[in-house]
């Protein structure tokens, strides 16, 4: 029994949809699930109309419901095209649609986005994907159903980052999936998506999916869960950033909970502790290079691994500070910013709070930041009238975030001091610093221009690259 999960970038487009039907195909001969993002985009486009109704702009929130439709159309029109089902396929989008322009609609009458609210729109690019990639593998002549996660995984209610009931979302995987599985038939399930016991959709945090097909995989006890993306594995860099950087092919379920952690794109935070209660053989795999065996994660590495230091960056961020208009900053005011943003869905990448210099540094993605900005406006707490003009937010920066992760964490070798040592003899400006007490690991903010300079001395200076020696392949993207 074997669970996939392919990302969005692997669903891309009709070409790339193509090609993950093949890699379902030649793993057929066992049962099987499979688990969708949404299409490249759909989200961000998603969340971006969400947030144009609550603001009124009726034109904004409509070219996004159009660029969906438009999409998933011409997906269906090249994919399907001598099939039956093609008309069928595309009136089941158009109905989706159709429902979520009724759920904008209702939130631009009442002009504000709840946290609710955002994960009833943001969840519908994984129904979109989930019934799309079923009626392809229908086309190629396999049985298959596709299944909304809402169905199947039900979790708390905290919107926006739900955590599932294991127990009942066990059950519900055994009376909707298993017989399916049992039948041949191959479940096309919804990542990223579940509901409250009393039906509200909730999501499991953005890039959420590696989790829904963790906690899937856990309930089925499945064999093994791979994780299908667009890189060969956790690697010591960004390839895209650092082309001699090098794939780490077995870790332990820490090591890589810990690159997770980080923000190494390949791979969820929260994916690991499902999979570690069963001892599931977790892979991250490449849907762009199938034949790579990619990156095994297990309980117990083999002991003659190779395993070194990883950097982790992502880029398309923004720095947002808050500072307290009239000497009246408190901690207070960091946790009343933290919160309000929190509760917006939005996800906070780093943050630093300076009493002495009386604010707060905050970093989000580069499509949250008008929005953060929007928030951090207003007044951040309804008990606190004056924070309005208390606090003003003011300036807002491109920038990227750098993470050197020592590893093993049994073989401490001070690897932040190494960085700090590295990015002095570099030049580079520090906007801000997140470092472990245990000096194995640092984060640094550094200006976005200088992102990809910055990872590519960091991995020649630490000994990373291929021509040092090094084992494994990155650890990379974030």
């Amino acid at each position: 029994m074997i669970v996939d999960k392919f990302g969005g970038t692997s669903l891309a487009n009709a070409e790339r949809i193509a090609s993950v039907a093949g890699i379902i195909a030649s793993s057929r001969g066992g049962a099987q699930a499979v688990v969708v993002s949404a299409l490249a985009g759909a989200t961000d486009h998603l969340i971006a109309a969400a947030r144009a109704a609550a603001g009124g702009q009726t034109a904004e929130y409509e070219a996004g419901r159009r660029w969906l439709c438009d999409t998933h159309h011409r997906v269906v029109d090249e994919l399907l095209a001598t099939s039956p089902e093609r008309t069928r396929i595309r009136a089941s989008i158009d109905r989706q649609l159709d429902r979520l322009q009724r759920l904008l609609d209702s939130i631009a009458v009442l002009g504000e986005l709840t946290a609710r609210g955002h994960d009833a729109v943001a969840s519908v690019g994984e129904k979109l994907s989930a019934t799309v990639v079923a009626a392809v593998l229908r086309h190629r002549r396999m049985e298959a159903q596709s299944i909304c996660g809402t169905e199947l995984i039900i979790t708390d209610d905290v919107f926006g980052s739900a955590s599932p009931r294991m127990e009942v979302t066990r059950n519900r995987i055994a009376e909707r999936v298993r017989p399916l599985l049992d039948q041949g038939v191959v479940p096309v399930i919804c990542g990223y998506t579940g509901a409250t016991e009393a039906g509200a959709p909730t999501t499991l945090g953005r890039s959420g999916s590696d989790f829904s097909a963790a906690i899937i995989a856990a309930c089925l006890e499945s064999d093994a869960l791979r994780i299908w993306t667009d890189v060969d594995g956790i690697l010591t860099a960004d390839p895209n950033v650092v082309p001699d950087a090098r794939v780490l092919r077995e870790l332990s379920y820490a090591e890589a909970a810990r690159l997770a952690c980080f923000g190494a794109e390949v791979l969820h935070p929260r994916t690991i502790g499902p999979v570690i209660q069963h001892g599931i053989p977790l892979t991250i795999r490449n849907s762009f290079n199938p034949d790579d065996p990619g990156t095994r994660i297990v309980q117990s590495p083999t002991s003659d691994r190779r395993l070194w230091p990883a950097i982790v960056s992502a880029t398309g961020l923004q720095l947002l500070r808050l500072r307290s208009g009239n000497g009246s900053w408190q901690l207070r005011s960091a946790t009343d910013a933290l919160a309000r943003l929190g509760g917006a869905g939005i996800e906070v990448r780093m943050f630093s709070q300076s009493l002495s210099e009386q604010g707060l540094s905050l970093v989000v993605g580069e499509q949250d930041g008008a929005h953060s900005a929007q928030l951090l406006s207003r007044s951040l707490s309804a008990a606190h009238p004056k924070s309005l003009h208390e606090r003003v937010l003011d300036m807002i920066e491109d920038v990227a975030t750098v993470s050197v992760i020592g590893l093993p964490s049994d073989r401490p070798d001070r690897i932040a001091s190494r960085a700090f040592a590295a990015l002095g003899k570099h030049r580079v400006r520090v906007v801000a610093v997140a470092q472990a007490a245990t000096e194995d690991s640092v984060t640094f903010c550094i200006p976005a221009r200088e992102a990809g300079e910055t990872v590519r001395f960091l991995h020649e200076e630490l000994g990373l690259g291929n021509g040092n020696g090094g084992g494994g392949d990155c650890a990379g993207k974030g």
